[in-house]
């Protein structure tokens, strides 16, 4: 079941979208003190040679999910680096997995996978932005690291989720 709603993601992206500058520092460092290992693994991604445009990619994405965490009332958890390793395991199992099928079935592994996972609409965002930035593609490492970060987010607030008090 879902934790993050579409009304929810949409509601966190038209703030996030209106924020000004300052706005937005003061989220970026609100997710530095409440979920650290998630802020720093974006940072991280200098590292891996990503440009600061396309970090900004990712940090929106960030920001986004946040402020839907925020917006939704639930209790998150501080997702520890314990969870973010487990997740991370968890997608290059799948990558791995679907990278020796043939097209075909490639193309049916991946819609499985997104049509099973419960942050459906977190997981189309995140396509639809690297779409947006020309990022799909996956042509080097770097755009690697900046997919596998972005689904990492994705897969650790599913993880992490509180659960549903109704």
């Amino acid at each position: 079941m879902t934790s993050i709603s579409n009304r929810l993601l949409v509601d966190a992206v038209l703030c996030v979208e209106r924020m000004t500058f300052k706005e937005r520092e003061q989220l970026a460092d609100e997710v530095h003190a409440r979920q650290p290992n998630l802020f720093f693994s974006v940072l991280v991604l200098q590292r891996y040679g990503a440009t600061l445009v396309q970090i900004e990619v990712v940090l929106n994405l960030l920001l986004t999910f946040y402020e839907a965490m925020k917006i939704s009332g639930r209790a998150w958890p501080v997702i520890s680096e314990v969870v973010q390793e487990r997740c991370l395991k968890r997608i290059s199992a799948r990558v791995r997995f679907i990278e020796d099928l043939t097209p075909q079935h490639q193309a049916q592994a991946i819609s499985d996978a997104i049509a099973d996972h419960p942050e459906q609409q977190l997981l189309a965002y995140v396509f639809g932005k690297f779409g947006e930035h020309g990022l799909l593609g996956i042509e080097s490492e770097t755009e690697k690291m900046l997919m596998l970060a972005a689904l990492n987010l994705v897969e650790c607030i599913a993880e992490t989720a509180p659960k549903s008090t109704q």
